[in-house]
């Protein structure tokens, strides 16, 4: 198991938390709460050794795009694709945006 931090620019902080997906095979699960004013955290705890430079990646692509609120995210994966990781942020994205 390995444990990863990163963090991007946000704006305000989110109103809502969310949970999405469940941990098994090849799937994730993603928590999101309100955050810090202009920061978004993420930690991520997966399966999968040495896979920092991927989740680097996946979440600049994701969260260089746009200014996304301020949040702190929890993913614990096991062994899930980049696809499927992008999916469940979106759908905790559209939970948190639903009043």
């Amino acid at each position: 198991m390995e444990t990863l931090s990163f963090t991007f620019a946000a704006g305000a902080p989110a109103n809502r938390r969310a949970r999405v997906g469940c941990v098994g095979s090849g799937d994730l699960e993603v928590l999101l709460e309100p955050g810090t004013h202009g920061v978004l955290a993420i930690n991520v705890v997966t399966s999968v050794n040495g896979s920092g430079p991927r989740w680097q990646q996946l979440f600049q692509r994701l969260f260089d795009e746009q200014t996304w609120p301020a949040l702190n995210i929890d993913i614990h994966d096991f062994g899930a694709t980049p696809g499927v990781v992008r999916l469940r942020l979106e759908q905790g994205f559209e939970e948190i945006a639903h009043d």
